[in-house]
């Protein structure tokens, strides 16, 4: 009896709590909140299963196309120029937008005009497209990464969840963005700390979008995500790290002038080739474009097959045998995956360069290893070029050096990755402008002059 008369006034007093209209108000205002909440957490988790399956799509499409490969050596040269005019053709004629690496077009996408006929560039169509296609691109030979892709896809799904959002919690549609944007990033990598740098340091300089604890939330989800279906090891595993103070002091200086210099002339090749590249064959692109891509796939395939498959795919596989030590690979490695990476993208192909980056450095650290004495212990030089080139590359030095440390288990060498990042990035400025920031600008201004002449 007692029990019903307690249950009695514990339900009377919750009715009059709702019928209470100032009480009313503040538990709707409260659920706004929760649903809101659970529409990014739920988002953040979405981008993570869509990067877990991506890169286990891209794996799988790597490791098949190397055993067909390794069984019939002619194979690259019938795969890979159809495969990228294919892949280029389908690009165009349904997912305009998915091209390219994705982190420009989601900036481009953050600071774009507010103009009638904007091409977007960040919906669920261009999810469909970055995830099958890249796959389709790397399963093809071409020499390009998933990472910056995840970054248009988190951002992607993200900008749709944004219309869910109730409106009253004022959570803007840039805040959504970079939290898709880095999440992907965190899961892509499994590096959550290199995510809340990248959203830092590339896709947001807003003081209010940097302190987001939703923003830090969305990116911590996704890669646990990540962990939960990757394993909580390190990208590379936990590579052992061998090297003197003296060593490091001289690698450091030596690998940040040498990736400076090269990861700087990389990243303008890239922003000519994307921005105001003249000449014949920029015609032909023009003109042709799916012509044009075949004929990039059969320089994959001919480079590849001089030298004996060293410019197909990430250079995942690559890497991490020189970061174990358990491979010896040739010279030209680092400059082969240089050109590769650089056809590859002028393809007009779906994918991005940071997984190719990190190849690239490592194979400039394995070379420059006998010029500096350590060819027996190369792995301290091996993760700073990774950094320096990355940093060059991109010019973002914080997120760079996080992604290394974390890719490599890689604490005991903070110090040289933080100074060679720093030191290649400023090297880099004296040949080229920021990558992916201007990358966006031209995007954006292609666009707007699109869509006013539209």
């Amino acid at each position: 009896m007692a029990d019903q008369k307690t249950l009695r006034a514990r339900l009377t007093a919750a009715w009059l709590r709702l019928k209470n209209p100032i009480l009313r108000r503040r538990h709707y205002a409260y659920l706004k909140v929760w649903l809101g909440r659970l529409v990014l957490w739920g988002g953040a988790v979405g981008v993570g299963l869509l990067a877990v399956g991506f890169a286990q799509l891209s794996d799988h499409a790597v490791h098949l196309f190397r055993d067909t490969t390794a069984s019939h050596p002619w194979w690259p040269f019938l795969l890979t120029p159809l495969g990228g005019a294919l892949c280029v053709w389908i690009t165009r004629r349904w997912f305009a937008g998915a091209e390219g690496s994705g982190i420009p077009q989601t900036i481009a996408e953050m600071s774009r005009p507010e103009t009638a006929g904007w091409r977007p560039l960040l919906t669920l169509r261009i999810i469909v497209g970055k995830v099958f296609i890249g796959v389709a691109a790397v399963g093809s030979g071409f020499s390009l990464g998933r990472e910056g892709p995840t970054v248009q896809v988190g951002a992607s799904l993200m900008n749709v969840l944004h219309r869910w959002l109730p409106g009253a919690l004022h959570i803007p549609r840039t805040h959504m963005l970079v939290a898709g944007g880095a999440a992907g990033i965190a899961a892509a990598f499994n590096t959550p700390l290199a995510g809340i740098a990248f959203a830092i340091e590339e896709l947001t300089r807003s003081v209010e979008a940097r302190m987001s604890g939703l923003i830090i939330t969305a990116i911590v989800l996704a890669g646990i995500v990540s962990q939960t279906f990757l394993g909580k090891s390190s990208y590379f595993g936990q590579i052992v790290i061998a090297g003197s103070d003296r060593d490091m002091a001289l690698a450091v200086a030596v690998t940040a002038l040498v990736c400076g210099v090269a990861g700087g002339l990389f990243s303008r090749m890239l922003i000519i080739g994307s921005t105001s590249w003249r000449g014949p064959l920029a015609d032909l692109r023009a003109r042709r474009p799916v012509l044009f891509a075949a004929g990039c796939g059969l320089l994959v395939a001919a480079l590849g097959f001089v030298s004996g498959g060293l410019s197909f795919g990430s250079g995942y596989a690559e890497t991490r045998a020189l970061l174990e030590g358990n491979t010896e690979l040739a010279w030209y490695y680092g400059p082969v995956k240089f050109i590769a990476t650089l056809i590859a993208y002028l393809s007009g192909l779906p994918g991005g360069i940071f997984a190719p980056s990190l190849a690239i450095g490592a194979g400039i650290g394995h070379d420059l290893a006998p010029l500096l004495g350590q060819q027996d212990a190369q792995g301290l030089l091996l993760v700073l070029c990774m950094a320096g080139f990355l940093a060059a590359v991109t010019q973002a030095p914080i997120t760079s050096f996080i992604i290394v440390m974390e890719m490599v288990d890689g604490y005991s060498v903070i110090i040289g990755l933080m100074a060679v990042s720093l030191l290649s990035a400023g090297v880099s400025r004296f040949f080229s402008q920021p990558l992916y920031h201007t990358v966006a600008r031209h995007m954006i201004a292609r666009n707007s002059a699109g869509s006013a002449g539209g």
